[in-house]
């Protein structure tokens, strides 16, 4: 993984009662700058949506890690906070660390987060686990172009 950007695409989309909408999903690319996420972004969502669309916002995402579910089809975003010593000080210190999870429900996310951080060797705390509204992440090795 490289760097996740987050992308948000706003479109009009056709709702399950025919209505049209306009929406803003937001989608993860595994991108070295914002300029290959948009261009990344388009190329990816072209083919799915009808019609005119929009990259309302590109960002960096504060994500250190990214643990993947085979069948999960949500996000949930962890917040972990490291423990370690002050050798000055002798003080315990916290240092936050972000991870993506996806998963199919939030016991499922749990469980992931658990394997994923199996022989960690420094301690950890969860400090929070929250569903997150990523619909999807388009990593460099999964792009539609390969499939």
């Amino acid at each position: 993984m490289n760097n996740l950007i987050e992308t948000m695409i706003t479109y009009d989309k056709v709702m399950e009662n025919g209505v049209e909408k306009k929406v803003t999903e937001s989608y993860m690319v595994d991108a070295m700058s914002f300029t290959e996420a948009e261009a990344r972004i388009i190329k990816e969502m072209t083919p799915y949506i009808h019609g005119d669309f929009s990259v309302s916002a590109v960002r960096k995402a504060k994500i250190n890690d990214l643990f993947k579910t085979e069948g999960g089809d949500r996000y949930y975003k962890a917040r972990l906070k490291f423990i370690t010593l002050d050798e000055k000080t002798g003080a315990e210190k916290e240092t936050p660390f972000n991870v993506l999870i996806q998963a199919d429900d939030f016991e499922g996310a749990v469980k992931r987060l658990n394997e994923g951080m199996r022989g960690t060797i420094s301690d950890y705390r969860i400090s929070s686990i929250a569903e997150t509204k990523i619909i999807d992440i388009f990593d460099v090795k999964e792009s539609s172009s390969q499939k």
